[in-house]
């Protein structure tokens, strides 16, 4: 039972200390996200269309290589 308490101690300081350190961050805004996030799509959408101008290529190489 001891062992019970001493876990939920822990537990406890855990979150008080997580509610501490979040109050500290400096969340962006919803215009920062927004374009943070337009970024990720549009770097998403070029490296995902690289790959697979690279992959036609190495399959059509291949393709060419074994016949």
């Amino acid at each position: 039972m001891e062992r019970v308490k001493v876990i939920a101690e822990k537990i406890k300081q855990f979150l008080a200390g997580s509610k501490v350190e979040l109050k500290k961050v400096t969340w962006p805004t919803p215009k920062q996200t927004l374009a943070s996030t337009s970024v990720v799509i549009i770097v998403v959408i070029i490296v995902s269309a690289f790959l697979g101008i690279v992959d036609f290529g190495l399959t059509k190489v291949v393709k060419l290589v074994l016949g």
